[in-house]
């Protein structure tokens, strides 16, 4: 198993900057075909003032964009660039909280004319708490 560290997003053809980068470290990368990603949301984060007071829980939306980032990466590369054009199926089967270590993983199922399709999940520990599909297009690099 190879081990990256997500300290240069766009060496995995990420587009995203801080402090929209939900990946911290690679995994296991089997380019074209497999990534296994992890990210811990701290406490400090700002969103969960509002997501909700008292009983902070990991957005949906950001466990996603988790699962799409770490697709990106699957699937990119130097020179070759994916961005989320589709969510085809997704099911949050669990609460994550802050501080909780969440392992994503994407697999490509397949691609035709620029898209690919990726079946993703976020693992806390062993339990699954979000799978599904996602489309990703490819785009031209600035």
């Amino acid at each position: 198993m190879n081990t990256f560290e997500a300290t240069d997003p766009i060496s995995f053809g990420l587009p995203h900057r801080p402090p929209f980068i939900f990946v911290e470290s690679v995994d296991k990368l089997e380019m074209g075909t497999l990534a296994q990603c992890s990210k811990t949301f701290r406490r400090s984060e700002f969103f969960f003032e509002g997501h909700f007071p008292g009983n902070a829980i990991v957005p949906g939306v950001l466990l996603v964009e988790g699962m799409a980032q770490t697709a990106g990466i699957a699937v990119g590369g130097p020179k070759k660039m994916f961005l989320l054009a589709a969510i085809r199926s997704m099911k949050f089967l669990h609460l994550v909280r802050p501080e909780e270590p969440i392992d994503f993983s994407a697999r490509k199922l397949g691609d035709v004319g620029g898209l690919v399709q990726c079946a993703v999940e976020a693992r806390v520990g062993q339990l699954l708490v979000a799978e599904g599909q996602i489309i990703l297009t490819e785009v031209l690099p600035p």
